[in-house]
């Protein structure tokens, strides 16, 4: 992939690519990716997973985006 060439199409081939080799056992990471696949792939939040980062949990996520968990009275508890 050069630099022009950062597209969602890119994106999703990395992302297949990616749950392939997971399915192996075996890592699949980016390096030296240009600055617009970098940008792209965080804009689809897919830039921990691909770049190695350690990925958050759920509850970290809602966390960031300012999700708040609400319950009704009669609610059973989980």
């Amino acid at each position: 992939m050069g630099d022009c060439c950062a597209d969602l199409a890119s994106v999703n081939a990395l992302a297949r690519a990616h749950l392939d080799a997971r399915h192996l056992g075996t890592p699949l990471r980016l390096v030296n990716a240009s600055r617009e696949l970098q940008e792209l792939l965080a804009f689809v939040g897919l830039d921990d997973v691909l770049f190695g980062r350690r990925e958050r949990q759920a509850e970290q996520r809602e966390q960031a985006l300012g999700v708040q968990k609400r319950s009704e009275p009669d609610d059973p508890p989980v």
